[in-house]
């Protein structure tokens, strides 16, 4: 009596590792590191290396070429069919709920109508922003000669605002000549460039849990291996950093030091100490994203600082304060790294983006951005106190209550899916930002970023009120 249920269970054992199978080369197929024509493992290595049966191997690699998706070549092995889909970076990586990917709260908030509220994007309203003198440039630079009107840029990008640049980071501790500094179309171009400098399809990057969902959306886009360490109010947990960096011999790791995102915190000084001795004992590349920089109340600790561009590579833009329709960002690194560079970015953009680079200079040197810089700090300290304070009110709690920025992490009431409120609120036009989307884990289920620049609107509270209860009610019951 026992036997048949025994079987049944084998069998949907059996069925679920072939589907494991497939599910493996296919996204191999899908992140092209099986291209089009090249030969499959073989059945005795893969099932080896997936701890299966070789004759799970033979029964999905026979399912797959039914599928059309592989070739079987008698005497030969199985290989990828020469027909290629288009690369689908949601096919690369863990399967996650598309509410919470890296790519939903981006595309919902680049996509939303300027009526929609936006508490989980990640930049500042237009109101904020330094419109005046972003005019003021406009109108010099319709004036300037024709080359900077019409002609390309130089590769490593307008020398007055490399200068600039340099003199804005030896502020905070970062010596590099204006020759180290190349300037790029934003902060994630920059991550672009160095992730095709440095890394190859497969190698492994490590970065924190919670961190800014497009890291994990750009390394997809590169084909990399990417490992999450938990991050706390300090940074990251060190005793976790050097065990990954043990077992999974990362290649990069990157970070935001000043200003977390999503979090808020701030490294401190010993953390920065300890990491930079460890990526030291493993040969770590280090990638600091430093674009709140001009949020920072006090400086924070900088990798780049302590380590002198050695082995930490330090990046910003300026569309967080200044415009993000103005894209420029910019990469300084060890000399011999932005020969490198220069010649990545002639071979993928050519020139550089000189309009935006007169422009952003235009506004850098203009003696109102300072004063502009410490009203919007002001501004958004004002703006912290108001949102916590009324989020408390709806049991939504900051998990540290930040120095400076514009980011709020927060524990919603026990029990509740930030998924599920932030499907619930997209239904009335506000945009929230899931914890899960920025956690490779996917252990922040119950965590949701606030923008506080955007989450000053009665409406969005009266939504959000709305939403966690309609979570609540479609939440099952604890057993």
């Amino acid at each position: 009596m026992v036997r048949g249920p025994v079987r049944m269970d084998e069998q949907r054992q059996a069925n679920t590792r072939v589907g494991m199978v497939m599910a493996t080369i296919r996204q191999r197929i899908a992140a092209r590191s099986l291209t089009p024509g090249a030969r499959l493992p073989s059945i005795r290595g893969l099932s080896a290396s997936l701890k299966v049966s070789a004759s799970t191997v033979v029964d999905a690699y026979e399912r797959l070429v039914a599928e059309g998706a592989i070739l079987s070549r008698p005497g030969s092995g199985f290989y990828v069919a020469s027909h290629a889909a288009p690369l689908s970076l949601a096919d690369i990586g863990p399967k996650l709920d598309r509410a919470v990917d890296p790519f939903w709260v981006s595309r919902q908030s680049l996509e939303a109508d300027e009526s929609d509220l936006k508490p989980g994007c990640g930049w500042l309203p237009p109101a904020w922003l330094p419109q005046e003198a972003i005019r003021r440039a406009l109108r010099s630079l319709s004036r300037a000669d024709a080359a900077s009107l019409s002609d390309y840029g130089a590769p490593l990008g307008l020398k007055p605002l490399r200068q600039l640049i340099a003199r804005r980071m030896a502020e905070r501790g970062i010596e590099a000549s204006p020759d180290q500094v190349m300037l790029t179309e934003s902060g994630t171009q920059a991550i672009d460039f160095l992730c095709r400098f440095l890394i190859e399809p497969g190698d492994t990057v490590l970065v924190d849990d919670p961190c800014y969902f497009n890291f994990h959306a750009l390394l997809r886009a590169h084909r990399a291996s990417v490992v999450s360490v938990p991050y706390t109010p300090a940074g990251p947990d060190i005793e976790l950093f050097a065990a990954a960096l043990a077992e999974h011999r990362p290649r990069l790791y990157i970070t935001n030091s000043a200003i977390h995102n999503p979090t808020g915190a701030t490294l401190s000084p010993v953390t920065a100490h300890r990491l930079l001795k460890l990526a030291e004992q493993h040969g770590l590349t280090i990638i600091e994203d430093d674009i709140f920089a001009d949020l920072e109340l006090t400086p924070a600790p900088r990798l780049a600082a302590f380590d002198g561009l050695d082995r930490v590579i330090h990046i910003g833009s300026f569309s967080k304060t200044l415009s993000a329709a103005a894209r420029c960002g910019f990469i300084a690194a060890r000399p011999e790294w932005i020969e490198g560079l220069i010649d990545l970015k002639i071979a993928t953009s050519f020139g550089g983006a000189r309009l935006s680079a007169e422009l952003v200079l235009g506004v850098l040197s203009d003696g109102s951005y300072r004063k502009h810089a410490d009203g919007l700090r002001s501004r958004l300290a004002r703006a912290m106190f108001e949102v916590t304070t009324r989020l408390k009110t709806l049991g939504i709690r900051p998990w540290l209550e930040p120095q400076a920025g514009m980011f709020l992490w927060c524990h919603l009431p026990d029990g509740l899916d930030a998924a599920a409120v932030a499907r619930a609120a997209l239904a009335r036009n506000v945009v929230l930002a899931p914890g899960n989307a920025f956690s490779l884990s996917q252990s922040a289920t119950g965590f949701m970023r606030f923008n506080v620049s955007q989450t000053l609107d009665n409406r969005v509270f009266d939504v959000l009120r709305d939403a966690l209860r309609q979570a609540s009610i479609s939440q099952p019951a604890t057993p």
